[in-house]
């Protein structure tokens, strides 16, 4: 499928350089770029901490593994 993209022409450029040193095409630059953006957003923090909870219940952490969790909760960027 064909889509038309807007975009800055620096990221264009920026594109079009990346495509020319990998020896790739434009299109093959833009689907694995979104492949990795797609696969970044299905993996979100909060999508890995409800696993993590399904995996493990809501009481199987115990005290020292409550406290863990909330430091590494409190030191991540929300997604």
């Amino acid at each position: 499928m064909k889509t038309a993209v807007s975009m800055p022409d620096e990221l264009f450029e920026q594109v079009e350089r990346l495509a020319e040193k990998a020896g790739k095409s434009r299109s093959q630059v833009y689907r694995e770029a979104l492949s990795a953006y797609i696969a970044a957003q299905e993996g979100s923090l909060t999508d890995r901490m409800n696993a993590a909870v399904d995996h493990i219940g809501e009481d199987g952490l115990d005290e020292w593994g409550q406290e863990a969790a909330r430091r590494v909760f409190e030191r991540s960027e929300w997604e």
